[in-house]
């Protein structure tokens, strides 16, 4: 190797994974939440039960616009 060329470390790659943001990703099955996988990029970090208080305020913090609508037209009726 020349001196220009140094080999990828992971502290050179570091930074990069550092930049990633934190997501959720609900597995569903039959229209229910069965887990809640943390991800950072593509890797899975966490499963989290959505039963669990940590799982419920994450369900409710990424709820759809669709779900109150539906709620409110069972109301009218």
């Amino acid at each position: 190797m020349s001196e220009s060329e140094s080999p990828v470390t992971e502290t050179q790659n570091a930074p990069a994974a550092e930049n990633e943001e934190i997501t959720y990703q609900a597995v569903e099955k039959d229209g229910v939440v069965t887990a809640i996988w943390e991800m950072k990029g593509r890797k899975h970090l966490r499963t989290i039960d959505p039963r669990s208080r940590q799982g419920r305020e994450i369900l409710n913090l990424y709820t759809t616009e669709e779900e109150p609508a539906q709620a409110s037209e069972a109301a009218s009726s």
